[in-house]
């Protein structure tokens, strides 16, 4: 904005989702809602509060305390500050359930499992990028038809959660209309196709496209390999799209500058004091693209079962560690500890862990749970004085930490991995 580079070509074109979510959030307050957290009065942001305050929800009694959780599709215990403390969090609830594929982490310690469709396994539209935020640089949209079909009791999540609802007398996204609506979809697909319960999701995604005027779901399938929507426009966001009372962008809103002014002098003295301390930056080992592929024997095999530290050559010599060795990395929070790999093109004075791995508690990951690498959010802190006040986003990168060699064996061949929880 500064530079004069936005909505404009060379610089940042605001995309455009087929449902103008901004336009719908002005117009029925969806995703902006105005209420705090119950621990440390955070702002709830789409809708939602945030992670890092999760495990304090949990175990903090009191009005609205968090008794049960549903996770659908996601890994809290790899993904989220302070993992340790938010496993012990987790074995207080009275009810976890998950909505996945497979039984990771999370699902090791959940009450129930409830086995969902693959991608391989359900009709599916790409949702998110093309639909709702217009985050693709060649915007388009592709539809596809299962490949296979369950091999079990596998549902799409619609359908695990409509039932759920019907189950407890309550109604899908708060609606009577939509749950009975979905409900008498699922009837139809019943009577007409006995062999495959379960929500009509195909006939779901082209009422979805055709509301969005690009036609059917089967007009779709034709085009293989998808098909171009409208490029992005410059000149198309400013002036026309900005939904500010006064149509203007907001460069400093005034939560921001109040925030900066109290966290200004704060923040210098603390970097200050940590300024002969590593600096922990996280990174994607890209043979297996965060946990993937972790449970595929192919990608974990050899010297790929672990993720490393990468140090630069001037840290290690000075930390007297090697290529090889073993190093511990701690925080205030835990300890972790994990081989090491020298890496020139680090900035001296920081070091980097990939994150993603720590499958060990995962016993349904039969590969996976043999590695030996070590969750990085082990090491990250929660609770709400760790957490940006605006946005409730953790810090998971550019962390403070000390590198020291590892008592016991010096070398990765005679490691078994360990990782201490503070």
């Amino acid at each position: 904005a500064i530079t004069g580079n936005l909505d404009r070509h060379g610089g940042t074109l605001v995309g455009e989702g087929l449902v103008d979510f901004p336009k719908l959030g002005k117009k029925s307050g969806a995703l902006l809602r105005n209420d705090k957290s119950r621990i440390g009065g955070l702002p709830s942001v789409n809708d939602a509060f945030p992670g890092g305050v999760l495990a304090d929800e949990i175990l903090t009694p009191g009005t609205d305390q968090v008794r049960a959780l549903f996770v659908t599709g996601g890994n809290p215990l790899i993904t989220m500050p302070n993992a340790a403390r938010l496993r012990r969090a987790f074995e207080n609830l009275e009810l976890l359930v998950t909505v996945d594929i497979y039984k990771n982490e999370t699902g090791s310690l959940a009450h129930y499992l409830l086995p969902a469709t693959s991608p391989f396994e359900r009709p599916d539209l790409p949702f998110i990028f093309p639909l709702m935020l217009g985050l693709q640089s060649k915007p388009y949209l592709q539809a596809t038809r299962p490949l296979i079909a369950p091999d079990g009791e596998q549902r799409d999540e619609a359908t695990i959660y409509l039932d759920l609802c019907k189950a407890s007398g309550v109604s899908l996204f708060g609606s009577k209309i939509a749950q009975l609506s979905l409900e008498a979809m699922r009837g139809v697909r019943e009577r007409f196709s006995p062999d495959k319960v379960g929500l009509p999701q195909e006939l779901l995604l082209s009422t979805l496209l055709r509301l969005t005027k690009q036609g059917s779901f089967n007009a779709l399938l034709e085009h293989t390999h998808g098909r171009l929507r409208e490029d992005h426009a410059p000149s198309a966001f400013l002036g026309s799209r900005v939904l500010t009372d006064d149509g203007k962008v907001d460069l400093a809103p005034a939560g921001l500058l109040g925030e900066a002014k109290r966290k200004l002098d704060g923040d210098f003295q603390r970097e200050s004091v940590d300024r002969k301390r590593l600096k922990l930056i996280s990174k994607r080992a890209i043979t297996t693209h965060n946990s993937w592929t972790h449970n595929l024997p192919d990608f974990v095999e050899g010297d790929r079962s672990t993720n490393y530290l990468y140090v630069h050559p001037d840290d290690a010599a000075r930390l007297s560690l090697s290529e090889g060795a073993i190093a511990d990395v701690s925080t205030e929070t835990a300890t972790v500890r994990v081989p090491v790999r020298l890496l020139k093109d680090l900035m001296p004075g920081t070091v980097a862990l990939p994150h993603g791995w720590g499958h060990q508690h995962a016993t349904g990951l039969s590969v996976a749970s043999k590695t030996t690498g070590v969750n990085v959010n082990l090491l990250t802190a929660d609770g709400p004085a760790s957490l940006e006040p605006s946005s409730g986003m953790a810090h998971l990168t550019g962390i403070s930490v000390d590198v020291a060699p590892a008592p016991g064996p010096r070398d990765v061949t005679s490691w078994s991995g360990i990782s201490s929880e503070g």
